[in-house]
């Protein structure tokens, strides 16, 4: 009884200790199960667009890029709304110059930025609420990697963002309501409450608890189960010796 005993006093303290946070990895990992991920991402805010670059919207040619820009790496051609751009990195920065006459374009402005925000956004008739330039301490869902960005938010169901770089002029990511449930939901599953990683020695400690809750439980199941399971033999054994009696005496009558 000795293990009977110390298994329930054991799981009761643990369980004590780690049973909130069972019940958080339970909600969190609900939600993050229930709700598509694609969803999540806000892809669906995205509108899809196809656009075709002409030969004569570019007049700028790659040569002259490189001879006035002779340090830039990774060169782009593509799009800024309509308008033909050269995108490369410079010292370490986004860099946007006209692909028609190589005038540099970045940083956007707060209209420009707006306006691409609009067009990258899937419900053209949406209202924009608020327009933000990041240049330092960027909030939790953004990376701080994309300063400068401009924060376009959208009066629209689960109150969508967009973040506009303001050097590249490109959409580097969109976050909403829901995105920002399923950043905490994360956040409590890997237990992020000292330090953003998910395997932060809490959520170690934590787990290595709940694993020996566990096992403790299963002791008490077995001797909470046992007895039963005995019984239930010994009524079954005693039922067949009956039998066994009961057709032995029939016997003798005859």
């Amino acid at each position: 009884m000795t293990l009977h005993r110390n298994s329930r006093k054991y799981h009761k303290w643990l369980m004590l200790f780690v049973g909130l946070q069972f019940i958080v990895w339970s909600a969190s990992g609900t939600y993050m199960v229930l709700m598509d991920i694609d969803y999540i991402h806000g892809d669906s805010f995205v509108a899809a667009k196809k656009q075709s670059l002409k030969p004569e919207q570019v007049q700028y040619s790659f040569r002259q890029l490189l001879a006035e820009h002779a340090q830039a790496k990774n060169i782009e051609l593509g799009f800024m709304l309509k308008q033909a751009v050269y995108r490369f990195s410079l010292n370490k920065e986004k860099v946007i110059i006209s692909a028609k006459d190589g005038q540099q374009l970045s940083p956007i402005n707060k209209s420009l930025a707006t306006e691409i925000a609009k067009q990258n956004y899937a419900h053209k008739n949406a209202v924009i609420s608020s327009v933000q330039l990041i240049t330092a301490e960027p909030p939790r869902e953004l990376s701080a990697r994309h300063l400068p960005v401009w924060r376009i938010d959208f009066d629209h169901f689960a109150s969508p963002s967009f973040y506009i770089s303001a050097n590249s002029a490109q959409l580097v990511t969109k976050r909403h309501s829901f995105w920002r449930i399923f950043d905490w939901m994360f956040a409590f599953h890997v237990m992020d409450y000292i330090d953003e990683s998910p395997d932060n020695k809490l959520l170690l400690i934590v787990s290595v608890l709940a694993f020996l809750a566990s096992i403790f439980g299963l002791v008490l199941t077995y001797y909470r189960l046992a007895p039963a399971q005995n019984k239930r033999n010994k009524g079954k054994s005693r039922r067949i010796k009956l039998s066994r009696l009961g057709g032995g005496a029939a016997n003798e009558k005859t």
